[in-house]
């Protein structure tokens, strides 16, 4: 009996344990318990100061900080912006002076009053650009003293603004970013919707806004023109600084130099000779100088050799040119020098010209006066192509031409020269075994060159670019990125890979842009923030 016990009771459990829990979840998921009371639902407005805190604890409190200090500034913001809108809008009257018979149209009284636009949120967007982008919700209810005289003929006619309101919803874009006060170069500035403007307009003591028909007819007149000129993507743009204060100057072509030959060189060695080579760069660039080959113990060298410069401002820099005796132990001679200004040049076409050397750039040294021999160089500046002269086809959502994929355009120029430009932003969530101290290798065209390393962080930022100067498009080629990381102090492990990532070209070809955030490969959440532009000569 005590088998046939224990056998029952094992058969028992095993059927119970199964048949409890599927009645349990049946009870669980169709029995509704009686002690459960509906929610009371308030509207949010009926909620006081403190009941809204406790039930919304990120409310943006800086929007009342920020209308405050818009308050605060505003007495100077009105002066300053009256002023931007007297200036821009009097050559728009001068165009009507002399036509219809208007003899002048000019401001009698121009104010935006006492009463400041507040705002009422701001959404910020993340883009992959250098660049900061915002959408604030603006409404003003202004009273405004602007008064507009129109002299017609011998009449004055007299038009006054009052009662103004404005709500707009405009898309500020700060850009690009710079390490220089105020660290954006400009300000661009576009309205997502048509703005909602409503306003009075006194003439003759009387508002002939209150005309039905007038009134619709202003307003849908208004709606028209901004929309025509701010409604995005129409942009307003306002220079903060120079092209050449802060911002990082873009290149705009390339130089080609053809280094000849050399004449007539100083005797520098024991024996009467010298073994000449040329440094050639470009002012205002911070890559190495290009070199040329050594003649040995020759005063009457020819190199014969091509070099390519990348220009950024051909109006401004010039073409420095040293040729120095190269000496096996201790410092090598300078020979002489002189240098070009590329505005000399005409784009496309070649010049020869034979140099003089010098010993400096001082008219004053007396040392200039010496015969230093001469050299003989060809230069050539080719201008990069306008993207619009180089793409055909539809408009990606950047506002870039794309062509079909897999198919080159005719107006792709594929197999002329230009300039691969790569610019590593940064890198998010790298980290390595036994240390973080993260720099970037990019590796192209058998040439491999390297960001500055930045210690103990996984989320490096570099903002470093390079170049390659190549003889054509690199259709079907790829760029090979890597992340790595180098033990610096005392530290027993060597450097690691954290990561890498290899890059198609082709569509940087057809599109001439990308600026995208890869995953690196072999890195467990490692992302690298690459752009990558191909400019056609």
């Amino acid at each position: 009996m005590g088998f046939v016990g224990s056998l029952l009771g094992i058969i028992g459990f095993a059927i119970g344990i199964p048949v409890g829990l599927l009645l349990g979840f049946f009870l669980f998921i169709y029995a509704e318990p009686a002690d459960v009371e509906d929610p009371i639902v308030r509207p949010i407005d009926e909620f006081d100061t403190s009941s809204l805190l406790d039930i919304l604890p990120e409310i943006p409190l800086w929007i009342d900080w920020l209308n405050r200090m818009i308050s605060y500034m505003w007495p100077y913001l009105n002066k300053a912006i009256s002023g931007i809108i007297r200036s821009t809008t009097e050559p728009m009257f001068s165009k009507y002076t002399d036509t219809f018979q208007i003899k002048s149209v000019e401001f009698k009284s121009l104010s935006l009053g006492t009463l400041p636009p507040t705002f009422h949120g701001i959404k910020v967007h993340e883009t992959n650009e250098n660049e900061l982008v915002f959408e604030p919700a603006v409404r003003w209810a202004g009273n405004p003293n602007v008064t507009l005289v129109f002299q017609l003929l011998s009449l004055e006619i007299t038009l006054q603004l009052v009662d103004i309101q404005i709500f707009a919803a405009p898309r500020v874009v700060l850009k690009p970013l710079v390490p220089t006060f105020p660290c954006f170069g400009s300000i661009v500035v576009s309205l997502m919707e048509k703005p909602h403007v409503d306003f009075g307009l006194n003439f003759l003591g009387g508002d002939i806004m209150a005309i039905p028909s007038l009134y619709q007819y202003i307003q849908d007149t208004i709606r028209r023109q901004v929309a025509s000129l701010y409604l995005w993507p129409q942009t307003f743009e306002i220079q903060i600084l120079a092209g050449s204060v802060g911002t990082m100057k873009k290149p705009v072509g390339i130089l080609q130099v053809k280094v000849v030959r050399a004449l007539n060189l100083l005797k520098m060695d024991l024996l009467g000779t010298s073994d000449p080579y040329v440094k050639l760069s470009l002012s205002g660039d911070r890559l190495p100088s290009k070199k040329t080959s050594i003649k040995m113990k020759n005063l009457n060298p020819e190199w014969n050799e091509d070099f390519k410069l990348t220009v950024k401002d051909p109006q401004c820099q010039v073409l420095q040119l040293h040729v120095y005796d190269w000496e096996k132990v201790g410092a090598h001679d300078k020979l002489g020098m002189q240098v070009v200004p590329l505005r000399l040049l005409s784009p496309h076409q070649t010049k020869g010209l034979t140099l003089n050397l010098v010993k400096n750039m001082n008219p004053n040294d007396p040392q200039n006066k010496k015969s230093r021999g001469k050299l003989e160089v060809e230069l050539t500046f080719k201008p990069f192509r306008e993207d619009n002269e180089r793409f055909s086809g539809p408009l990606n959502r950047n506002g870039i031409k794309i062509n079909t994929v897999g198919k080159a355009s005719e107006d792709v120029p594929l197999h002329r020269a230009g300039l691969l430009l790569v610019l590593l932003q940064g890198a998010e969530d790298v980290e390595g075994k036994h240390h973080s101290n993260p720099y970037a290798l990019v590796t192209f065209g058998g040439e491999q060159k390297k960001t500055k390393l930045i210690k103990k962080t996984r989320d490096p930022c570099w903002n470093e670019e390079f170049q390659f100067v190549l003889e054509q498009a690199p259709l079907k080629e790829k760029i090979h990125i890597e992340v790595m990381s180098k033990r610096t102090g005392f530290c027993l492990h060597r450097g690691e890979s954290l990561g890498h990532v290899d890059i198609n070209l082709d569509d940087v070809v057809y599109n001439g842009r990308i600026n995208e955030k890869y995953n690196l490969i072999n890195s467990r959440n490692g992302v690298i923030h690459v752009e990558i532009r191909w400019r056609v000569i």
